[in-house]
């Protein structure tokens, strides 16, 4: 059973970084897109950035130059590197993973496995 395990976040001061981590274990065929999300309270979920099995990066614009999204296959794992933190990127944060390389940041509809989320906290 493929199952997504998360690990960093914490809380940090305006203009602070902080590096996300997302293992994946169990899996017999490698996801085509994995991607993060965030959720803050009384907001819906939006996706951040996401990872195409091509390579391909996606953003969404109020992280672009910010965020970065790799990964290393050697050890199964996504990142996601966060730099000049602000309030506003504060959430709790996901990472999600599909098997098609349609990898859309507009929904999580069709992402199969999720972690479990870790918090990031931004304060001013």
């Amino acid at each position: 059973q493929v199952q997504l395990v998360q690990s960093g976040g914490g809380s940090v001061q305006a203009g602070g970084s902080l590096r996300l981590s997302c293992a994946v274990f169990g899996y017999t065929y490698s996801p085509d897109c994995m991607g993060w999300f965030r959720q803050a309270p009384g907001k819906e979920r939006e996706g951040v950035a996401a990872l195409v099995s091509d390579g391909t990066t996606k953003y969404v614009d109020s992280v672009k130059g910010r965020f970065t999204i790799s990964q290393d296959n050697a050890k199964n794992t996504l990142y996601l590197q966060m730099n000049s933190l602000k309030p506003e990127d504060s959430a709790m944060y996901y990472c999600a993973a599909r098997f098609t390389r349609n990898c859309p940041l507009s929904t999580d509809y069709g992402y199969d496995l999720w972690g479990q989320g870790t918090q990031v906290t931004v304060s001013s």
